[in-house]
């Protein structure tokens, strides 16, 4: 797979990417156990799997893919501003920060 293709292939199901945003918030799996009430056991599967999708090797290198990918947002960092039904993209623009 070429760095410009989209992980196609490798499509994580809406509570895996749930458990990737805790793995990028820092939360150990016991608090995303916690978290999400379930058990630390289905944790730890959850992410075997998602390792397994992403042909990552640990949770640093999950983090770098999921942002690679635009999986996770953190701190404003990586983010897009995606309309609303209620907002255009000129609105947009004109929340937008200034630097």
């Amino acid at each position: 797979m070429s760095n410009h293709e989209s992980p196609t292939s490798n499509v994580l199901s809406d509570r895996e990417l749930q458990i990737v945003e805790l793995v990028a918030s820092g939360l150990t799996n016991q608090e995303i156990a916690a978290r999400l009430d379930i058990s630390k056991r289905t944790v730890d599967n959850h992410i075997s799997n998602i390792l397994t999708k992403t042909e990552t090797e640990n949770r640093t290198a999950l983090v770098l893919w999921a942002l690679q990918w635009g999986k996770v947002c953190l701190d404003q960092w990586n983010c897009c501003m995606l309309p609303t039904a209620n907002t255009t993209i000129e609105d947009q623009h004109s929340e937008a920060p200034s630097e």
